[in-house]
């Protein structure tokens, strides 16, 4: 792809006011506090911007534009209506109870609800995921495009990105990673509507779009249907959404440095909201991408590129190109610093320094920050010997998601459940998993999902039932931050799920 000097000026620019801006903001983190949950101070419009632009990477603009593109068309975009549902449920019922505990990390819930050797387990499981495969896919699909956009070597594109997103990382904790997100969360949905209106106007107008691409644009899909059968909108795809947004580190670690309940759940809220947009941005250029140059693309993966090198005119091609580079970026340093807080929270300071002080406690997690880049780096290159970085993430991820899913959330309700019922879940959700995927290729992946929870949530049924704990567990309050409910939070997450529902039975 050619760009102009604009386009490079641009590019540039973007990148350099989002690691000054983030810098700057970050300064003077000196406690585990202030490192690792920004001081517990984070605003809700923060919160809301950085958890959407963690989340979006260019799996979504590359992946998921490639399937709206392909036989899934508008159907992948459960991936996000769902997600909308699930966040609004996150905010009003488990956000309240990881507030009151007080807790840095989503193992640490764990250790209060069973005890130290499930947090212990779930750290060990969420530390080699995000190495093995989160980190590493993100720093391989953000070099494949830089190779694509400026000819950038890969393993030259890989470290670049790492040092880069690593080093405001290591120096300002979460408040670097937030403070980028914002800036960057913002470009990415101004970049989107920017290329969804000019692809519209492409193809002749909305209404021109919506008789062309018909056939495309529904979202229930037969129940033979490889990638999103309707059987799995009923019951599979909840299980990957509620552990991403729920369970998952890499984005709960913003909500958790909530300054109070209120802004916590106001900034899911919010996310829920841009989550119902994402589609229109990402999937309908896809579908765009179909009616434009579908006899030109044999690859799917291609149709968001393409329309940029297209559709966008000078300059504004170099801001869209920084908006997917941050992208990157913004995924990357989260990832990392919540990879770092795992190890420093769950590990060093539960296990080998349990009387650190504050001072050594953000230095540890500096340094293993810097290492977690390192690593990263090194395995970059391992999605490529799958079947695209999508397929990578699907593959892995579905491991141990069933298996924590079913933990927090048999252990939420049963307040009985014991240890071993726990442990029991997650040491056998990989193997049960994996039998399905190898035995049963044909069944969708989310099938498997579900198939392998509810096969978990009935052994930890029977272990609880034989062996209950003599009384239920009771979560003490361990924060000073007020847990006063947001009436706010509760009717926009009430209008939230209206709109879903509303969006299903008019492309249905």
């Amino acid at each position: 792809m050619s760009l102009a000097w604009i386009d490079v000026l641009a590019f540039v620019a973007f990148i350099a006011t989002v690691v000054t801006v983030s810098l700057y903001a970050s300064r003077k983190e000196d406690t585990s506090e202030d490192y690792f949950l920004a001081g517990r101070n984070l605003t809700w419009w923060l919160i809301s911007f950085s958890l959407i632009a963690s989340n979006i990477s260019t799996e979504h603009f590359v992946g998921m534009a490639g399937a709206g593109f392909g036989s899934a068309g508008l159907a992948i975009a459960s991936y996000e209506w769902i997600a909308a549902i699930s966040l609004v449920v996150i905010g009003l019922y488990l956000l309240p109870v990881y507030l009151k505990l007080g807790i840095y990390t989503m193992p640490e819930f764990l250790e209060h609800r069973y005890g130290t050797p499930a947090r212990t387990l779930m750290a060990v499981y969420m530390l080699m995921a995000y190495v093995g495969v989160a980190l590493a896919s993100v720093l391989y699909s953000g070099a494949i495009g830089l190779q694509a956009i400026f000819g950038i070597d890969l393993y030259i594109g890989i470290w670049s990105i790492g040092i880069l997103a690593g080093a405001y990382t290591i120096y300002g904790g979460l408040k670097a990673v937030v403070w980028s997100d914002l800036l960057q969360g913002s470009a990415l949905l101004i970049g989107g509507a920017i290329i969804t209106v000019i692809g519209l106007n492409k193809v002749g107008g909305l209404e021109q779009f919506l008789a062309a691409g018909s056939e495309k644009l529904h979202v229930v899909l037969p129940a033979d249907h490889p990638e999103i059968p309707w059987t799995a909108l009923l019951f599979g795809i909840w299980i990957p959404n509620f552990f991403y947004w729920g369970f998952n580190q890499f984005i709960t670690q913003r909500t958790l440095g909530a300054r109070d309940l209120r802004s916590g759940q106001l900034g899911i809220m919010g996310a829920a909201a841009i989550k119902l947009i994402i589609p229109f941005i990402i999937v309908f250029p896809g579908i765009m991408a179909y009616e434009l140059y579908g006899d030109q693309i044999t690859n799917g993966d291609q149709a968001y590129p393409i329309l940029i090198k297209n559709l966008m005119p000078v300059g504004l091609r170099g801001f869209l190109l920084a908006a997917l580079f941050g992208a990157v970026m913004s995924s990357l340093d989260s990832m990392l610093n919540s990879a770092a807080t795992i190890f420093t929270m769950d590990i060093y300071k539960r296990h080998l320094n349990p009387d650190a002080r504050p001072h050594t406690v953000v230095k540890i997690g500096r340094i293993a920050t810097a290492v977690l880049v390192v690593l990263g780096c090194l395995l970059a290159p391992l999605p490529a010997r799958f079947e695209g970085v999508f397929r990578y993430i699907q593959m892995i991820w579905g491991f141990i998601s069933p298996s924590i899913v079913a933990v927090f959330v048999f252990g939420l309700i049963v307040r009985r459940a014991p240890l071993r019922a726990a442990m029991a879940a997650m040491l056998l959700g990989i193997p049960m998993y994996g039998f399905l995927l190898w035995f049963y290729p044909e069944i969708a992946f989310l099938n498997h999902m579900a198939i392998t929870f509810t096969a978990l949530i009935l052994v930890m049924a029977v272990i609880t039932y034989w062996q209950p704990l003599p009384e239920p567990v009771r979560f003490e309050t361990r924060t000073t931050a007020s847990l006063q409910s947001s009436p706010a939070a509760r009717v926009l997450g009430a209008l939230v799920i209206l709109i879903t529902v509303a969006l299903y039975v008019v492309f249905w």
